[in-house]
């Protein structure tokens, strides 16, 4: 059995190191750390490895943030896997910058990424881990700010967060959601 784990972003250099694409970035570190390569597939990004005796399958859809269900659904097909065998990695506005948080199930919280899985997949109960962007923007400024990139200091955060993800993710993959979401939550 393989986990599948989806980082989600948008394609395109004017997206890299954007809050909005943490997801991709946390896939990108875990990709380096366990040695495995990107290439481009139907889609996504996808890279396979092995963590001990675990299959694990990275994907990125390319399909652009707000249309993120087509990949997953895709890949679920694909790997014969269910919507409970998946982790899902992507940001969010109403954690502090760098919190995270895994959970089996629940709403959108009004993330188009998440809300397209739900409504694609037709469920909320699918692994996610929620990695804190923070919402510090003025009324209305919402897309600018998860469209924005980093403060400088908030970088130092963002770089210690995005290693405990990878930790979190070799952790739900090779000792499942319970062990991970007691290590990784707070």
């Amino acid at each position: 059995m393989k986990t599948l784990i989806f980082g989600l972003g948008n394609i395109g250099p004017e997206y890299n190191g954007t809050r909005h694409n943490i997801g991709f970035e946390v896939l990108d570190a875990f990709a380096k750390e366990t040695g495995v390569e990107f290439s481009l597939q139907k889609l996504s990004m996808v890279a396979e490895g092995r963590l001990k005796n675990k299959s694990f399958v990275l994907i990125k859809p390319t399909t652009y943030m707000n249309l993120s269900g087509k990949a997953v659904q895709y890949h679920l097909q694909l790997h014969k896997a269910t919507p409970a065998e998946i982790l899902v990695v992507t940001d969010d506005l109403a954690l502090d910058t760098g919190v995270l948080r895994i959970r089996l199930k629940g709403s959108h919280g009004g993330h188009n990424g998440l809300r397209n899985i739900q409504e694609t997949l037709n469920t909320q109960e699918f692994p996610r881990l929620r990695f804190g962007i923070g919402n510090q923007f003025d009324k209305h400024r919402q897309i600018d700010f998860v469209l924005g990139r980093w403060k400088p200091e908030e970088q130092n955060t963002v770089t210690q967060s995005t290693q405990k993800a990878v930790d979190a993710i070799k952790s739900f993959i090779l000792e499942g959601a319970g062990p991970a979401m007691t290590k990784y939550n707070g």
